[in-house]
C-alpha cells in the first residue's frame, strides 16, 4: 500500500480548519500524514492547529505564497510516497485513501489521481471544480465528467468507471512525489487556477496518466480563493489558458489552433461586454496583455518542456471536439452525451 502525505494550503482560513479538518484528522487508513502549509496566516491558525492536532506538521512561511508556492514550500517536509494536495474547504469520507491508493497500484505509469468530487452545499451533486475527473476540447477549454460551464449534473453513478483522465482537480490532487519533483512542481506564474491542468499536461506529455477513483468521495466547498463570476478569476482563466497552451501543445495543435483559440477569447470578451459586463472585458484584455509581456518567458519554458516530451502528439485524453460548439451551439449540457 502506498503511503500519503496531505499538504494543505490555508491563509487566514481558521473556520475552514475548524470545519473540515477534523475530518480529515479522522481519515482510515494504515500510513498518512497530515502537513499544514500556513502562508503567513494572522488569525490563529497555526496556534489553534498546534493544540489541537500536535501530530500534524506546520509548514510555516513568510508571506502568502498562494497555492502554488504553498504547496511546492511544503512538499520538502514531505515523507512518504504520495503527495495529496487537499483545499482547506474539503470533508473527505474516512476511508476516502484507499481507493485513490487502489489505482495508483494497478499502474506505475500512473502519475495523478483524484477521487469523487461532490459539492458541500448540494451533497447529492456534483462539483464544479473537479465532479469526475477533467478533460479538456482540442481549444484548451477544460470541463469535467458532471460539469460542462456551468451546468452541474446530480451524481447518479454514471461516471463511476475508470477512466484516463486529462486533469485531475488541485482541491484534491494525489501525485508521486518523486514525479512531482521530477516535473519542477507547480508553475508560480499562474499564482491561482489551473496549474494543476498545466501539471498533468506535462506529466502526460512524459507518457504518464492520470486517474481517478469514483470509490474515493470527499465534498468541496469551493469559490474561497477565486468567487465564481469575480473579474478577478476571468483573469486568471484567460490569461494561464494561454500560458498552458503555449507551453504544452504539440507542434502541429500550435500551428493549427492556438490562432483560433485567440480569436474565440475575443469574441468572449466583447460578448461581455454587450452583456453590460465591461469588467469581465477589461479582465481578458488584461490577460492578453499580459501574455503578450511575458511572452518570451513563457516560449523559453515551452522550448525546454518539448525537449523532454516523450509523445510527438497531444494526449489521447484531450478530447477531439469544440466543446463552445457543443454546448452552446447544439445545447449539449452533459458530458455522457458530447459527441
Amino acid at each position: 500500500m502506498k503511503s500519503f502525505s496531505i499538504i494543505i494550503v490555508t491563509w487566514n482560513a481558521l473556520e475552514h480548519l475548524k470545519n473540515y479538518l477534523p475530518s480529515v484528522t479522522e481519515t482510515d487508513y494504515p500510513d498518512f500524514e497530515i502537513i499544514i502549509a500556513d502562508n503567513a496566516s494572522t488569525d490563529g491558525s497555526k496556534e489553534w492547529v498546534k493544540s489541537t492536532y500536535p501530530e500534524i506538521k506546520i509548514a510555516s512561511f513568510d508571506q502568502n505564497y498562494g497555492y502554488c508556492g504553498g504547496n511546492n514550500r511544503a512538499v520538502p517536509l514531505a515523507e512518504k510516497d504520495i503527495l495529496l494536495f487537499l483545499n482547506n474547504d474539503v470533508k473527505v469520507e474516512k476511508n476516502w485513501l484507499q481507493g485513490i491508493n487502489d489505482i495508483f497500484e494497478k499502474d506505475e505509469k500512473m502519475a495523478a489521481v483524484q477521487p469523487k468530487m461532490r459539492a458541500v452545499e448540494q451533497p447529492e451533486h456534483f462539483e464544479y471544480a473537479g465532479a469526475a475527473g477533467g478533460f479538456m476540447d482540442k481549444y484548451g477549454y477544460t470541463f469535467c465528467r458532471g460539469r460542462i460551464f456551468n451546468e452541474v449534473e446530480r451524481d447518479e453513478g454514471q461516471y463511476d468507471d475508470s477512466p484516463n483522465l486529462f486533469w485531475a482537480s488541485g482541491a484534491a490532487l494525489a501525485i508521486r512525489k518523486v514525479l512531482f519533483i521530477e516535473s519542477g512542481g507547480f508553475d508560480e506564474d499562474f499564482e491561482f487556477h489551473m496549474e494543476e491542468i498545466d501539471l498533468c499536461w506535462r506529466l502526460q506529455n512524459k507518457g504518464y496518466k492520470i486517474g481517478y477513483a469514483p470509490e474515493s468521495l470527499v465534498y468541496h466547498l469551493g469559490g474561497g480563493s477565486l468567487p465564481m463570476g469575480s473579474p478577478r478569476k476571468v483573469y486568471y482563466n484567460f490569461r494561464n489558458s494561454l500560458f498552458m497552451l503555449w507551453k504544452n501543445y504539440s507542434s502541429s495543435s500550435l500551428r493549427k489552433r492556438f490562432l483560433l483559440r485567440l480569436i474565440l477569447d475575443v469574441i468572449a470578451a466583447y460578448k461581455a461586454l454587450l452583456s453590460g459586463k465591461p469588467k469581465e472585458w477589461w479582465a481578458v484584455a488584461k490577460a492578453h496583455l499580459h501574455f503578450a509581456k511575458d511572452f518570451f518567458r513563457v516560449h523559453r519554458k515551452r522550448k525546454e518542456l518539448q525537449s523532454q516530451r516523450t509523445i510527438s502528439h497531444d494526449p489521447d485524453t484531450m478530447l477531439d471536439i469544440s466543446l463552445i460548439w457543443q454546448h452552446f451551439v447544439k445545447g449539449v449540457k452533459r458530458f455522457r452525451d458530447l459527441g
